[in-house]
């Protein structure tokens, strides 16, 4: 049995729904539900069985009927290229969902960069909300996915840090400088850090350094 043919057998075939730009060079992609997942979880993707599936983290809820994929298009990636430009109706391949950043019902911070806010998306949109501080750092005003939806239900625990432009509403500055000037850190929590690995290693040491202890941080590294 060729390479080509264990890859097939390991993914599922499905078809794009819709792929649409949310922000300069930021799209979502949907595609129909094949299986049940947990929120955090990620799955692989690709548009040909002889190329590896590339990982994402699901954006949508458990209870949606559609997966939602948060990706950023990268001129020298081989797949955001294509998928941004491919259309409805369009085959992908998907593998079974995976991961283990996963949350639960008591207090957590949950800290983000980028499209590194997919995982608490769908953490959000799976009911997870009571005891939540989501901090987003981005660099635009537009750089803020999904702040429509949290605005109204988190209101004053949902932390937009901007670092070159301000806007009404945004903290002026990286999301490392508002950790920073935060007075007190919570003792009673789990902290949950997804975006770059240059994020998650500044703000882990930033985190240890302020007295958070190293077994209540939860990381995840988007590439």
């Amino acid at each position: 049995m060729n390479s080509n043919t264990d890859q097939k057998n390991k993914l599922q075939t499905t078809k794009i729904l819709e792929n649409n730009e949310i922000s300069p060079g930021v799209y979502v992609l949907k595609f129909k539900k094949i299986k049940e997942f947990k929120a955090g979880q990620y799955v692989g993707l690709t548009t040909d069985l002889s190329v590896t599936p590339r990982l994402y983290t699901i954006a949508s809820g458990i209870n949606q009927d559609e997966v939602h994929i948060l990706y950023n298009l990268k001129d020298d990636g081989w797949l955001t290229p294509r998928l941004s430009e491919i259309k409805p109706g369009t085959e992908l391949f998907v593998t079974d969902p995976e991961g283990d950043f996963i949350d639960d019902q008591s207090p957590a911070w949950w800290i983000a960069s980028g499209t590194g806010i997919a995982p608490f998306s769908s953490m959000f949109r799976s009911g997870l909300k009571k005891d939540k501080l989501l901090i987003h750092g981005g660099r635009f005003a537009h750089s803020f996915y999904f702040e429509k939806e949290f605005l109204p239900e988190l209101g004053d625990n949902y932390i937009r840090c901007c670092s070159q432009e301000s806007g009404e509403g945004l903290y002026s500055g990286r999301l490392t400088r508002y950790l920073q000037e935060t007075s007190e850190l919570p003792k009673d929590c789990r902290f949950f850090l997804c975006g770059s690995p240059e994020m998650v290693i500044e703000v882990r040491d930033l985190l240890i350094l302020r007295g958070v202890e190293y077994n209540k941080i939860v990381a995840e590294i988007y590439f």
